[in-house]
């Protein structure tokens, strides 16, 4: 891994085992993309890469010259309306109204590790060798405002992070209407682009297009990263698959508005954008001041897209998730929600324990209902002080006699929210975000609290607080039932109201951050409605979130096939529950209930004391399974091997890393009768070793089960002459190997 400058080129070159990343200085002093790709050797020249050429109905920057034209060449960090008409990575609104800038290269540091970005989540590391960092400095001489590109390489892996400090050194404030965390210009579009989208119970679902020219974009405008879009993208080549071929990962470390975005020139340019969405941010820079943009993360592999995504996976496992759970295996829950909902009693939730403890659980988790008047959805939030109705010793008694069953207890909050119908509400009722004179709507009958404002932020830690000081809580639950509308703080002069959204998404990191520093082993699981803030910020402060509020099994498996594009199996929040299930009314069987959910955090949503006998010992024995297997299955290496998006059959699998353990997951959506004969190739195998199928004995080498495949024939290949209830709708399978002896 190094950081090469060569002064004769003003050339920069940046590179690990797998990676180069060129660019220079150019003639006007803005900074050039030469390269970024696989590998290529050190050089001090790499001027053919800067190509020019004179094109009619073309702007020049230098008079009487017609060799530069910002509009036809490849740049770091774009500015619009000085020759280069595409869309910029940043904007500043002067005193007299101009948004032209032009930064120039003033110099550059380079330094060992990485340094943090405060206030910010971020990656990070552990060693100065890990990675090494440029710092590259652009200022605009007539407003004084300077420009610190951060790029940060790792030693291994294909990892690139940018960002970018904004800081005004000019006499006169400014107006930041843009600030992009990272431009990326690419010489060609032969791309395909890949997105991950849906809505609420139906999140990050593979969507795959070709980029044309124009633009393509997905984003959030709602004050979340969203159901609607993940902050990630992917452009892999038409050729590219699981297994092979180059691609390139773009993701977002924030939570809040953002946007990614690919244009492509009419002349098959394409510039990709990434960062805090442009509409409506307008952050305002008195003299001095700065502003930091999030993390953008670049992955590139040229070994497909299952190689992306564990290069993101080992990433975001081990050096963006922090703290006492990062490299733990996660405790089995079982959840009440969907087994009561509001309708539950002390000793009733005691009694669900009671029968979790003895089928294996380890963790009990009280959700909604338990503070304030929350009988409903109507009231309560903001009122973080137990119900003496209902928990009549608190959450502290409450607790304590989970534990005496021998298990940690975890208890649901929602602590961004508030509703009218509450003391919080009555008391400040200028907290929530509003607009003066206008309409305030509602979303589950519940409002946002202004979480740009330090007192709001501070009253609700102190609640939260005080609750886990006093009672045995191992982990939380924080969910976000809402985006924002309505956005404007009553604490912020009229020209700060372009920052309320991002001061809200730093008052949660803050908050967040505030309770892991001092409550270090309680767990976080993050949740916003399902899916909707599952993004790396949050990542961050939380090691897990719950993937969906969708909870069926056979959903789930585009929900859990999507997210690990980006995301490590250890994030995913995934659980067993009823059936019929309470977002779909499918009834699906239980041992695929737990056959996908083991892909994840594992935990059950239901009361198994409903469950009949031969249930309950299915249960039994699906727990014993998770705890023999769960740092395999949570901290393997991930391969997506067939697609829901693309047919019948699901197939992902998850190997050790000294190759000498595998479980496969084989799924089956509808049964069909007379079909064909059916195999999946593994792959990560080592192919010397010997394999033992753990269920049937029967043993095979590592190059047999990957180049000609795992046998997955049953009986719907012919006719099934007798309903035995072996076969049917929705079926799955699960493969045990464990490399063993010729």
């Amino acid at each position: 891994m190094s950081i090469l400058y060569y002064e004769n080129t003003k050339t920069f070159h940046l590179c690990n085992k797998e990676i180069s990343y060129i660019m220079s200085v150019l003639p006007n002093g803005h900074m050039g993309q030469l390269y970024f790709g696989k590998r290529v050797a050190e050089r001090e020249d790499y001027s053919y890469l800067y190509e020019t050429a004179s094109r009619p109905m073309t702007s020049y920057v230098f008079e009487g010259d017609r060799s530069l034209s910002l509009e036809h060449v490849r740049q770091e960090y774009g500015v619009y309306g000085t020759t280069d008409f595409r869309r910029p990575a940043i904007e500043v609104l002067q005193s007299n109204g101009s948004r032209i800038c032009d930064f120039q290269y003033q110099g550059h540091k380079i330094r060992k590790g990485k340094p943090k970005l405060a206030g910010l989540p971020a990656t990070y590391t552990e060693s100065d060798e890990e990675a090494e960092t440029l710092c590259v400095v652009l200022k605009d001489s007539l407003t004084g405002v300077k420009v610190e590109l951060l790029y940060t390489i790792f030693a291994k892996g294909g990892i690139f992070t940018r960002s970018a400090q904004v800081t005004n050194q000019g006499a006169e404030a400014v107006h930041l209407t843009t600030a992009m965390s990272l431009c990326m210009d690419l010489p060609d579009c032969d791309y395909e682009w890949l997105q991950f989208s849906g809505a609420w119970a139906r999140e990050r679902h593979l969507k795959v297009r070709k980029l044309e020219q124009g633009i393509q974009a997905v984003d959030s405008r709602r004050g979340n990263s969203s159901h609607e879009h993940n902050p990630f993208i992917v452009l892999k080549r038409p050729e590219t698959c699981e297994s092979q071929g180059e691609a390139i990962g773009f993701s977002l470390i924030y939570s809040g508005n953002f946007l990614a975005q690919a244009e492509v020139d009419t002349h098959d340019m394409t510039r990709v954008l990434m960062g805090i969405h442009p509409m409506g941010f307008d952050w305002k820079l008195e003299a001095e001041e700065s502003f930091q943009t999030p993390e953008a993360v670049m992955v590139y592999s040229e070994r497909g897209l299952n190689g992306m995504s564990q290069t993101f996976h080992r990433l975001y496992q081990k050096r963006l998730a922090r703290g006492y759970w990062r490299d733990r295996v996660r405790p089995i829950l079982n959840n009440n929600w969907e087994a009561t909902y509001f309708d539950f009693t002390e000793d009733r939730l005691v009694e669900i324990a009671g029968k979790a403890k003895e089928c294996g659980v380890e963790l009990f988790v009280l959700d909604d209902g338990w503070f304030g008047e929350r009988n409903n959805d109507h009231a309560g939030l903001g009122d973080w002080v137990a119900n003496p109705r209902r928990l009549s010793k608190g959450i502290t008694g409450l607790a304590e006699r989970i534990e005496e069953l021998g298990m940690k207890f975890g208890l649901w909050f929602e602590p961004e929210m508030v509703n009218k119908d509450s003391d919080l509400y009555r008391k400040h009722p200028d907290w929530i975000l509003s607009t003066p004179g206008r309409n305030a709507s509602q979303g589950r009958n519940q409002y946002v609290l202004d979480f740009s404002r330090k007192e709001v932020v501070d009253c609700i830690y102190e609640m939260m607080a005080k609750i886990l000081g006093e009672a045995k809580v191992s982990y939380i639950k924080w969910d976000m039932n809402r985006s924002i509308t309505e956005c404007y703080s009553a604490a912020l002069p009229p020209e700060r109201q372009g920052e309320v959204f991002h001061r809200y998404i730093l008052g949660v990191y803050n908050l967040y951050e505030r309770l892991n520093m001092n409550f270090p082993q309680v767990l976080f699981e993050s949740c916003a409605s399902g899916g909707g803030r599952f993004d790396p910020g949050i990542l961050y402060y939380a090691p897990q979130g719950w993937a969906s509020d969708d909870s069926d099994a056979v959903e789930r498996l585009k929900i859990q096939y999507g997210t690990s594009f980006c995301y490590p199996i250890s994030s995913i929040g995934s659980h067993v529950s009823v059936t019929p299930n309470h977002q779909v009314f499918r009834n699906t069987p239980l041992h695929t209930r737990a056959n996908v959910a083991y892909f994840g955090t594992f935990g059950y949503e239901l009361d198994l004391n409903k469950l009949t006998e031969e249930e309950q010992e299915m249960v039994k024995a699906q727990i014993t399974f998770m705890k023999e297997h769960r740092r395999l299955l949570q901290f393997g290496t991930f391969y997506r091997l067939k697609s829901p998006f693309e047919g019948n059959i699901t197939c992902w699998m998850v190997i050790s890393e000294d190759q000498t353990e595998a479980i496969v997951g084989w799924y089956r959506t509808l049964s069909h009768v007379n079909m064909p004969y059916t195999r999946v190739k593994l792959q990560g195998l080592n192919p010397e070793f010997c394999y033992e199928n753990q269920e049937t004995g029967k043993k095979y080498f590592g190059d047999e089960l990957m180049y000609i495949g795992l046998v997955t024939s049953d009986g719907m290949c012919g006719q099934v002459e007798e309903n035995t209830g072996e076969y049917g709708d929705f079926d799955s399978r699960l493969y045990v190997f464990k490399a063993c002896k010729k």
